[in-house]
């Protein structure tokens, strides 16, 4: 009763998309399967037994599993269902700071000149582009339809997390091949049922995330990128480069959708580290 609840709040009252409810289902889950008591009644001390139980798991996990009970706790003690918080006292473990894999520019230009004999070269042309000119989630990217597109004004509308709408420019080449898409390609590769997504795959329905990180994967490895890349390697790409070109970083945040600024402040420290390894690969005196 009191899981269902809290996941009803998270995705109608708060906006949560899907796959994070469903992500916190399966922590509390995992979490109800092993304490096999009424939550209510849960202590700080039964929480402890649940990590110490999951001590084998990696810190990030432990920390995930924290976090989702310290919300739902959170939101039993507002409804009134318990008196405090068992969480309080509960500290999360200390993540290693590991800053993500970015692509140089010469990596994101390898990836995007992609030669175009097929309708799934245009597709991926489109996907790319856009994905690199506004550093989109993938899981906003698959949930784009012909309706969020203006192309006459360069501009498309997303739906981002928390259900917080947000219009992106486009760069020049993401809305030439995004016109070109939209125009030519798409309408060969619908099928029977007609659609409203934007990208298609070969049955004529929506692209899914798995599609577009295969995608991705099998293209890095057509030009030799050796890096572990997936869709938000060029988000993260995206924005380390407009960092180091100088953009303000309220309007990288802006831009993101991130609703606080310390989530767009990693982007500093990796473009400052990445400048600091040209810096000491290329300085004459080092040589």
């Amino acid at each position: 009763m009191y899981i269902k609840e809290f996941l009803i709040d998270l995705e109608y009252v708060s906006g949560y998309s899907n796959n994070t409810v469903i992500s916190y289902k399966n922590d509390l889950t995992i979490f109800n399967d092993f304490i096999k008591k009424d939550l209510t009644k849960v202590s700080s001390d039964d929480i402890r037994k649940f990590i110490k139980f999951n001590a084998s798991k990696k810190d990030k996990t432990l920390a995930r599993y924290i976090t989702t009970l310290r919300m739902f706790y959170d939101f039993l003690e507002k409804r009134g269902y318990l008196k405090s918080n068992p969480t309080k006292s509960i500290a999360l473990p200390k993540l290693d700071k590991h800053l993500p894999d970015v692509l140089t520019i010469e990596e994101v230009n390898k990836l995007l000149d992609i030669k175009l004999e097929t309708n799934y070269d245009f597709r991926n042309k489109a996907i790319l582009e856009l994905l690199y000119s506004t550093g989109l989630r993938i899981s906003e990217l698959v949930k784009l339809s012909l309706k969020d597109i203006y192309l006459d004004e360069d501009l498309i509308k997303v739906m981002g997390k928390g259900s917080k709408e947000r219009m992106l420019p486009l760069n020049d080449a993401a809305s030439l091949y995004l016109k070109k898409y939209i125009n030519e390609i798409r309408p060969q590769m619908i099928k029977k049922t007609n659609t409203d997504e934007l990208f298609l795959n070969n049955h004529g329905k929506g692209l899914t995330r798995q599609a577009v990180f295969k995608m991705i994967k099998s293209r890095a490895l057509e030009v030799n990128i050796k890096k572990n890349i997936s869709p938000h390697t060029l988000r993260h790409s995206f924005a380390t480069h407009l960092m180091m070109e100088g953009a303000d970083i309220r309007f990288i945040q802006e831009l993101l959708g991130h609703s606080d600024i310390q989530t767009t402040q990693i982007y500093t420290h990796i473009a400052n580290q990445t400048l600091k390894n040209n810096y000491e690969e290329f300085n004459p005196r080092d040589n």
